[in-house]
């Protein structure tokens, strides 16, 4: 009696085993049972592809993948502005040894801004070339007309007759934060239409490419490299929010994850004043000034070891009409004559000025006819003048006009 429920249990095991070996693999198991047992297919089916080489099994999704939230946003940015982003070819013709014309092309990149056709770039992008076309992201190409540039914030503007432009939307620069998502758009090597992203790495006032000041410029670790210049940085919207300009690529012609933006606040400055005047206004002092440094400033016995010292107003500019005084007394440095005396500039608007540098940025962040206050040292007194600033439409001095 004993061995009967030892005899079951056997019976049991190799009925199982029997179904599981034999049955299963001749197809013949219940459906049911056949699905609990074989590995699920929700999302992959299996399929053989068969040949000269023989049979392979290969495992096939069964539908394509749901884009996750941090794709779909990626894709949308990307949707929303390439339409708007152009790639630039500037061709200009140089001369050989041997006098004979040489063209030579650069690329670049820009952004539409108008259905009338009013595209924005860097204005290295075109530098000093004889024709510029523009070509959009549905292949056509067009020729480009310079409307205007300003090279002092490395910016220009150009006009294609085309049609069923689509412009991009621009946003505020104001505000802007470090981490936030940031995107570029542009033709990286002649790649046209392709997109990085990363996030704004900081916000600090840099040089330009020709030496200029770019305040507040916005530094991002998206990718961009040669043929970025002149498109859009983006925020998470598809929003315009700086214009790439630069890398820092300490030698190396590729992107080092250190790339500069011009902020979209200064392009609007900028284009309002094209609108308005058909060029840019650049404010002015209307003065000629000398870098102060500790030893000179001990030199010649000034009240701060730092500043730009006036040597001389123009008549009737800016500084003359609000009562600043240049130099007096004429010096020599080495064969360069300077003359001493004048007002030691040391802030702006409470900014202080410690250099040409200085004076150029706080200069920057204003506009021609702005109200500024400046602060001098004349001889060992402390002062402030109120200061409209000027226009420095065609001014022409002997010296380094600010």
């Amino acid at each position: 009696m004993k061995l009967r429920p030892v005899l079951l249990v056997i019976l049991l095991l190799s009925g199982f085993y029997y179904v599981t070996t034999h049955v299963a693999s001749t197809g013949a198991l219940a459906p049911w049972l056949h699905r609990a047992l074989a590995p699920s297919t929700d999302s992959a089916t299996h399929v053989t592809k068969s040949g000269p080489l023989g049979s392979f099994d290969l495992t096939e999704a069964s539908a394509a993948p749901a884009y996750d939230t941090e794709e779909q946003q990626n894709i949308a940015v990307y949707k929303k502005a390439l339409s708007s982003v152009v790639n630039i070819t500037s061709t200009e013709v140089k001369y050989d040894f041997f006098y004979g014309a040489v063209p030579q092309q650069g690329q670049g990149s820009g952004f539409i801004l108008n259905k009338d056709g009013l595209i924005l770039t860097n204005n290295h992008v075109i530098g000093n070339a004889q024709k510029v076309e523009v070509k959009l992201s549905d292949k056509h190409t067009y020729k480009a007309q310079v409307i205007g540039v300003d090279e002092g914030h490395d910016l220009a503007l150009l006009k294609i007759v085309a049609p069923g432009l689509v412009p991009a939307t621009l946003s505020e620069s104001q505000g802007l934060m470090v981490g936030q998502r940031v995107y570029a758009i542009g033709n990286p090597f002649g790649l046209q239409g392709t997109m990085t992203r990363g996030i704004i790495s900081a916000i600090r006032s840099i040089k330009g490419p020709n030496g200029n000041p770019i305040e507040d410029a916005i530094q991002t670790d998206a990718a961009v490299n040669p043929g970025n210049s002149g498109g859009p940085l983006l925020n998470s919207k598809g929003e315009v929010i700086g214009i790439t300009t630069l890398i820092a690529n300490n030698g190396a012609d590729q992107s080092s994850g250190i790339g500069f933006a011009i902020p979209i606040n200064t392009a609007k400055a900028v284009l309002d004043d094209f609108a308005k005047y058909g060029r840019v206004r650049r404010p002015t002092l209307d003065v000629v000034t000398l870098p102060i440094g500790p030893d000179i400033a001990e030199q010649i016995g000034l009240a701060a070891d730092y500043g730009v010292l006036i040597e001389r107003v123009l008549p009737g500019g800016a500084a003359d009409k609000a009562g600043l005084k240049g130099g007096t007394r004429r010096m020599y440095d080495g064969n360069t004559p300077v003359m001493l005396g004048g007002d030691l500039i040391v802030a702006m608007d409470g900014q202080e000025i410690a250099s040409p540098q200085d004076l150029s940025a706080a200069m920057n962040s204003h506009r021609a006819g702005d109200e500024v206050t400046v602060t001098v040292f004349r001889g060992r007194k402390k002062m402030d003048f109120k200061v409209h600033l000027g226009d420095a439409k065609d001014r022409q001095v002997q010296g380094q006009l600010t």
